[in-house]
This record gives C-alpha cells, sequence and structure tokens, in this order.
C-alpha cells in the first residue's frame, strides 16, 4: 500500500511540475557593455581608440555623423510563456574621442535615463474605389487578350 501511494505522489508530483517549469522566465541577454571595473581603466585625455579597444573589446555601434563616438549596449529581456517580453536592464555606454582620437568622455546609461516614444502610425487615406480582392481578380477577366500577353 505504501508503495502505491509513493507511486501516486510522484507521478502526480510530476504532472503538477511539467505546467508549472513553464512559469519561470528566461532571461535573454543581448549584446555587451563593459562594467565599472574595466571603465575604470580607460583614462579620459590619455587613451585613444587603439587603447580602448584592447582594454574593453570593439563597440557595437559607432557614431553615424564623423564616427566621434563608440557606443557599447547590452540589454537583458525577461520572457514568460505568453506575456510579452520585458525589457529588465539596458546599459548603454558612450566613449567620446576628439579630433586627436584621445578620450573626451565616458558616460554610462541606464533604464532610467531613457525615454518611451508613443509612436503614432497613421496613414494617409487614399481616395477612390476601394475594391476587395475578389472584385479585382474578377475585373480583370475579360480585359486580358492574346495579344497583350505576346511581345
Amino acid at each position: 500500500m505504501k508503495r502505491a501511494t509513493l507511486a501516486l505522489a510522484a507521478v502526480i508530483g510530476l504532472w503538477l511540475a511539467g505546467p508549472l517549469s513553464g512559469c519561470a522566465p528566461v532571461i535573454e541577454s543581448h549584446g555587451y557593455a563593459p562594467d565599472e571595473a574595466l571603465l575604470a581603466d580607460v583614462a579620459v585625455g590619455q587613451d585613444t581608440r587603439g587603447s580602448v579597444r584592447r582594454k574593453i573589446g570593439r563597440p557595437g555601434t559607432t557614431g553615424l555623423l564623423g564616427d566621434q563616438g563608440w557606443y557599447y549596449v547590452s540589454t537583458k529581456i525577461e520572457k514568460y510563456t505568453y506575456h510579452e517580453p520585458k525589457v529588465i536592464d539596458r546599459r548603454v555606454v558612450a566613449i567620446e574621442f576628439d579630433n586627436n582620437e584621445v578620450v573626451s568622455s565616458i558616460n554610462s546609461y541606464g533604464l532610467e535615463n531613457g525615454r518611451v516614444i508613443d509612436l503614432q502610425t497613421r496613414t494617409t487615406p487614399t481616395h477612390g474605389r476601394q475594391l476587395t480582392i475578389l472584385q479585382q481578380l474578377l475585373g480583370n477577366l475579360g480585359k486580358i487578350g492574346a495579344e497583350d500577353l505576346v511581345e
């Protein structure tokens, strides 16, 4: 009797553990941003692009105009099974260079420094007839002749 009860408890435990294991979040990490210990090795006014590359690595992104800055971006995203993914951490390290390619500033930004931008997806209305796909297909049946197919 004890073995049957133990076996039943094990089966019920496995049956409950399956769905509950899907409730644990999955954490995904994207990108690379150096930590504060590595950034402490970079000296403003002394290090150059080459020394920064050797000390902390190449950046993920560079400046668009004039290549004056290097940007390291890392993001952690938490995903639950049936929920929308949520960004739980983001770090952006911006290293700026002067005209002599010497580090002029080092700045770190996090989620608290970001802003949520509400994008408006307005569309321009088109004037004229609104045809369904079926009307478009059937409307061209009698309009195509053999001379239209041969060039």
